[in-house]
């Protein structure tokens, strides 16, 4: 069995996610997030998606919706910036980011993979480590095209209901991208499994993520945490 390193008492987390796009928060770490929230109900959590036309926020921020409803608080921040040129309007998309540091200070990031293939998810994992310096950030992975995925090192394992929930809610509330080959059941269902298989946790499913910096603290108390 796999070392575990837990967070303890998940009340009163503050919890940023950061998407380039409307449904790659729910892709990356969507079962985690309900994870967390229903183990608490004292989590706040900060949503950011940065690219969205009309039709694709009000998918965005109904999902989200469905994602949050079990928070304590939830703030759903949808913006314009243009898919596919991000790296060219990095000043304004950097202008955001300071923004939004003044606004919140989160215990938990979730943000995109630094290597990831895609342009615009590799300009927010390179802001998010330039912008939050001394916070736990960890990266989730977007299945696609690229052929980019990786041997991530932290996972956060899934029950069979969480699971299930996340298809759920994506597949219900994205219709605009029902006629993508990679938007299905079985590539979301399928790299679940294979992180669960993975992660040797007890249970067949798993988000995965890339812990590029990590502090383990111990204390000797019930606060050891990982910073």
């Amino acid at each position: 069995m796999m070392m575990r390193l837990g967070l303890g008492n998940a009340a009163g987390l503050r919890i940023l996610c950061l998407g380039a796009h409307c449904d790659d928060i729910e892709i990356g770490c969507g079962g985690t997030i309900l994870t967390l929230t229903n183990a608490s109900t004292d989590i706040a959590v900060h949503w950011v998606v940065f690219s969205a036309n009309e039709e694709r926020e009000h998918e965005a921020r109904r999902c989200a919706s469905m994602f949050l409803a079990e928070a304590r608080e939830s703030t759903i921040v949808v913006k314009r910036f243009r898919d596919g040129y991000f790296p060219y309007d990095g000043a304004a998309i950097k202008d955001s980011f300071e923004e939004l540091k003044e606004q919140i200070s989160p215990d938990i990031i979730f943000t995109h993979h630094g290597r990831d293939g895609h342009q615009d998810h590799r300009l927010i994992s390179e802001l998010t480590w330039n912008t939050f310096r001394g916070h736990l950030i960890l990266e989730y992975e977007i299945p696609k095209y690229d052929g980019d995925l990786g041997a991530p090192s932290v996972f956060a394992p899934l029950a069979p209901e969480i699971a299930e929930e996340k298809l759920r809610y994506l597949l219900e509330c994205y219709k605009s991208q029902s006629s993508r080959h990679w938007f299905s059941r079985d590539v979301f269902m399928g790299i679940m499994r294979l992180r669960g298989m993975e992660a040797n946790a007890g249970v067949d499913h798993a988000e995965a993520f890339y812990g590029r910096k990590l502090v383990l603290a111990v204390t000797g108390d019930r606060e050891a945490c990982l910073t």
